[in-house]
This record gives structure tokens, sequence and C-alpha cells, in this order.
């Protein structure tokens, strides 16, 4: 199976509003790919739909093969997100906080797994402090460690550096870098700089349709612009006025 993800005419719907207009989406395996779009755009109501939380009104989402709305807790064991809001328990240690994920995913080994994490995201000099004690891009680190624990084949960053000052943002890029050719990663960001230092390939969506999708060169060459920011917003606005 090449691709992790599949999307065939993929749909929602809500009351008067159509979300997401008959999306076709393929991502390869170990591919990090990032969804990009203006507020509204259908991002979010995509990524629902991936994870299981929204059933689609149309059309199919297909994870390493396996139809999500058929076999939603097959297709969820394969994958796992770690959120926009960064959640972990604030009077637990780093480490109690992976054993705790650890127990409630029921993947054993709870010690060992809390402790391959803490090397994977180099959490060591933090692994038995509380949580609430962590400054902003050590908690955006817990909460990839907490979302890597049960090693879903695919992961879903929601906004992974939301708030975290440059060096901070730096680290956490390192460590999703990191991922690249072990783990599918799809992020979602607002910050265009680190889609393009990330992804493999980038997907810009409006209206609730995919309106491009390639590499960062493919899709300056596509706009006709040397900015990446000029050529998202020249994307953009075409399709917003189709």
């Amino acid at each position: 199976m090449e691709y992790a993800v599949e999307t065939h005419r993929l749909s929602k719907n809500y009351k008067d509003t159509r979300a997401v207009n008959g999306l076709d989406l393929t991502i390869k395996k170990g591919e990090i790919f990032a969804l990009l779009g203006v507020n509204g755009a259908g991002k979010s109501t995509t990524i629902r739909m991936l994870c299981g939380l929204s059933e689609p009104s149309g059309g199919e989402a297909l994870l390493c093969g396996i139809n999500i709305a058929e076999n939603p807790s097959e297709a969820k064991k394969i994958l796992n997100v770690s959120p926009q809001e960064t959640a972990v328990a604030p009077n637990l240690s780093v480490r109690e906080n992976l054993e705790l994920m650890a127990g409630i995913y029921g993947v054993g080994a709870h010690e060992a797994r809390a402790s391959r994490q803490i090397e994977r995201l180099s959490l060591g000099q933090v692994a038995d402090k509380k949580a609430k004690k962590l400054s902003g891009g050590w908690q955006r680190r817990l909460s990839i460690a907490m979302a890597l624990i049960s090693e879903p084949e695919i992961l879903f960053l929601d906004e992974p550096t939301l708030g975290l000052d440059v060096l901070a943002r730096r680290e956490l890029w390192g460590v999703i870098e990191g991922m690249k050719g072990s783990k599918t990663v799809i992020l979602t960001t607002h910050y265009l700089d680190e889609a393009c230092a990330l992804a493999d390939r980038i997907g810009i969506m409006a209206n609730g349709s995919l309106k491009a999708c390639g590499t960062e060169k493919e899709l300056l060459e596509l706009s006709g612009y040397v900015s990446f920011e000029d050529a998202f917003v020249k994307l953009c606005s075409e399709a917003e006025k189709q």
C-alpha cells in the first residue's frame, strides 16, 4: 500500500453549508504533508473526518486502505492526534503523563514506552517535572510524545508551534523532521515558513476544495511568484473568486 491517506470525492455538509466539497487527496506513507488554507477553507472539517470524529456526507476516506467510515475502530488503531490545545494532565510529571496515556491506549509496557518517548523527544531533563511547570515549548513536545505513545502510523499535528518563541519553534521543527520516513505526518499550520521548512508537499484548500497541491517549488511555479506568501495569497484569492 503506497498511500497512507486517500480521499475520493470526500464531502461534508452542515445544513446549507458545504464545508468540504468533493475532496480528492493522496498522501504517501512516510510523507510530511502540510494542509493550508484561510479560516473557513475546510481544513479542520477534513481533519475531523480523517480522524473519525465526523462522518462524511459523501465520498470516502481510506487510511492505509482502511475505510474509516466503515471500520472506525480499525482505522483509529493506526492514527493519533496532537491537538492545538495542549492536552496534558498538569499535576502529573512528564513521565506520569506518558505512562497514563500508555494505560489509556492499553498498549502495555507502560514504563518502557514512556522511556522510549522521553528519549525520542529529548524530554529527559524535564521527565520528572510536573507538566504545569513546563514552558509552552516543552508542553507541546510532551503533547506530541503522548500522541506517539501508541506508535501510530499516521500522526495529525494541529498548529504544533502556535504561540511558541522562535527557539522553541525551531527545536520542535527538528522533532517533526525526525519523523520523516517513519511516520506519516499531516500538519495544519498558519505559519507558511513552517510548511515550507517541514513539508514534502503542501496542499492549499479554499471553499472546501483542494485548489493546489505540490512541493513549495511547484506551487511557486504555478503562481508565478518567488515569495511563497505571495503565491499562497494568489492561489487562495483566485479560488475565492471562483
